[in-house]
């Protein structure tokens, strides 16, 4: 679970409102699965292979969460 809070910090931390609200809201105890995997995977599809620190990360919350 701490590897998943990390996760999220660090999206939130990324101020890309796609990922960054509903990992927010993950942290706030606002959880909403489906949101959340949801924006995940969408910014998995949008920029999981330009480069970025996030990249892997997303994939890796996927299965954590």
């Amino acid at each position: 679970m701490e590897e998943l809070k990390s996760i999220m910090e660090k999206f939130v931390a990324s101020e890309w409102d796609l990922i960054s609200v509903p990992a927010q809201q993950w942290l706030d105890g606002e959880f909403h699965k489906d949101t959340l995997i949801s924006a995940i995977k969408e910014a998995d599809e949008q920029c999981g292979t330009c480069g970025c620190d996030l990249d892997p990360l997303y994939k890796r919350a996927l299965e954590l969460l």
